[in-house]
Order: C-alpha cells, then structure tokens, then sequence
C-alpha cells in the first residue's frame, strides 16, 4: 500500500519509543529507515522495526547510552557507541567527523560497539552535503562463505563513498561485498522460484539454484570480493579492537545482549588538495560526461552512482507516499511491540 512520508516516519518513530527508544533516538532512526524506503531500499527501511523493536524491548539496544567522541590524534578519534542503536551513533559520530574534516584537513573516526545501523549511504551523504568526500565501511555477522570455503566466515561488510558536485546532484554509492543480498533470496523463495548459481552456496559449499537450500552467499567476483569483505572486517573489527570476521555477534542470536559492531569513516576536505570549487566542478563535469555515454543494449542511458535511488525517490514523492508491503503496515499501525519473531534465530532469522 501507498504511505505517505511524514505518516510512514511517525508510524516507525513510535513503534521505536514504544519499544523503548527515547524520542530523539527513535526521530532520527525514523528518519533514516524512511530515507531508505523512499529510494527503494526497502531492506533497509520499514521492514527492520519490528526486530529492532524486539531487540530493544529485550535490552540488546542500549536506549540510554553513553555516547562519548574521543580524539587520539589530530585527525583521529574514537566514537564509543555503548550500544545504543546504531542509527543515532551513527549520526552523532558523523557530525564529528565532518567537524575534525574541516579542522584538520581529514577525519579518520572509529564507531565501537553499537547495533546495526541500516543504510551507511546515508552517513556519507550527510558529509557531501557539507561539501566532503567520505567513505564508510561497517562489519556485520557472517553470513558470507570465503573465496575456496565451505562454510561463512565473513559478513556481507558493506561499504559506502559520497561526494558533491557543484549541483543538487550527490554522489552516494551504497553496496554490500556479496553478489546478491539475502532478501532477494527470501523473494524468490517465496514465488517458488529459482536462483542463479552465481549467488550461493550450500551446506556442502556447492553452488546451488534452490533459495531454499541456501547456506551461506557468495561474495562479488570471487576472490576480489573476499579480499574487499577482508578490507571491511580489519577497518571496522580488527583495527578497533573489536570481534572481527565469524566471531561478530549474530543478529538474531540473543536479543537481549548488545552487539559490539563496529564501523569506520574516513572523511576529506577537498580544500585540503584542490580548489574546493573547482572540485565540486569537475564533480558535475564526470557525471555530465558520465551520463552522455552511448547506452548499452537493454539500457536507456548511464546512470551514475545515487542516480536511481533518487528517481525512485522523487516517484514516489509523485505517487504521494512509498510503496509499503501490507503486513508491515499492520503492524506499524498495532498497539503491539513485537511478536518474538526474530530472537535465537539463525543468521537468516529462520
């Protein structure tokens, strides 16, 4: 059904306080689940309050966390999330970091130990609409096997980069380390239908075209993939002293303890290496040039990075809401909480 956007935002927002959330944590995790469901990453919006809402009514999201920014050197620092949902840490830590960017030329910012926090484009975004380029990247529960493995070790680790233009465009890429994401496999599934083998493995690590005998994914070409989810692991777990690889918490395992994750953003001034101006510039420029590629048979033309997301974006501003399944609507509009559907489920909440 269609759902208007501040209706769809207030639904989640109290769903979350209800849960437990305080009201400025819930406004801004709201906020960004609905950023997520306007441009189509319906993944990552909606779909996501009934289980954080359980985590956090069974205490594995800290609702009254200490948040504490530290600095360890001119241009680095460590945001200790204690917890708390990763969405507001994740804010939070960013303005800091656009801050200590301006100040000292680059940030390079550490998040230990929060909860799962969404879509990371909108992080980065946050820094290219203060005229920044940022990178970001954030461990997650493995579910991932490694290249030559049989067995997941890794997460889906996604990693994301923005940057401005001399426009309203801002560039915001936004991907996971695997070849498919695991509700892609949920939506086959449920239309019974199969999988191409390129996107999982079995229990015995086989490729296989059944989603429901799906073990573990693979990830994106091969051992490139592998050695970026590595990359991923070691900046956002390892280098912040923090569970790394298949010792990450699992999502849905025990819901009443936090889960430790960890993220990482790097944040440049272009002032730093060129004239600002003359960046944002050449920014527009690349995606002008970009766009203006001869498209390939099957495309209409090349889209660049962010591109897509906001079409989507600005149809569903068009149609007069965003696209919501029906069940979940039903459930944002309840008086109940939760329904103890996700805790000490395995790493596919099954």
């Amino acid at each position: 059904m269609i759902v208007e956007r501040s209706k769809l935002k207030e639904l989640m927002k109290n769903k979350l306080q209800k849960a437990g959330l305080s009201p400025e944590h819930a406004e801004q995790t709201a906020e960004i689940l609905t950023w997520s469901d306007e441009r189509g990453y319906h993944s990552h919006g909606a779909v996501r309050v009934e289980y954080y809402s359980e985590r956090i009514f069974k205490g594995g999201i800290n609702n009254q966390p200490n948040f504490k920014f530290e600095k360890t050197g001119p241009a680095s620092a460590i945001f200790h999330g204690d917890n708390g949902c990763g969405y507001p840490a994740s804010v939070e830590a960013m303005k800091e970091s656009i801050a200590l960017a301006k100040e000292s030329g680059v940030a390079v910012v550490g998040i230990e130990k929060i909860s799962h926090s969404g879509s990371i484009g909108y992080y980065v975004e946050m820094a290219a609409k203060e005229g920044l380029v940022a990178l970001c990247v954030c461990q997650s529960d493995p579910m991932v096997v490694p290249y030559g493995g049989a067995e997941p070790f890794y997460g889906t680790n996604p990693i994301a980069f923005g940057a401005p233009t001399a426009d309203e465009r801002i560039v915001v890429f936004d991907m996971a380390t695997t070849v498919q994401a695991w509700g892609k496999i949920l939506d086959k599934r449920s239309r019974k239908e199969p999988i191409p083998d390129t996107w999982a493995v079995d229990e015995s690590g086989h490729p296989t075209t059944d989603p429901n005998q799906v073990n573990a994914l693979l990830p994106i070409a091969g051992p490139k993939g592998y050695g970026l989810m590595m990359m991923v692991d070691v900046l956002s777990g390892i280098l912040l002293g923090l569970p790394y690889g298949h010792n990450v918490s699992s999502m849905y395992h025990d819901l009443s303890v936090g889960r430790d994750l960890g993220q990482l953003y790097i944040v440049i001034d272009p002032a730093r290496f060129t004239d600002p101006q003359s960046f944002k510039e050449n920014m527009s420029k690349s995606l002008d040039e970009l766009t203006s590629v001869k498209a390939a048979p099957g495309f209409d033309r090349v889209n660049y990075p962010g591109e897509r997301a906001n079409l989507r974006r600005k149809a569903y501003e068009d149609q007069g809401g965003i696209e919501i399944v029906d069940d979940i609507y039903e459930y944002l509009i309840s008086d109940d909480i939760h329904f103890d559907r996700y805790d000490h489920k395995n790493r596919f909440a099954e």
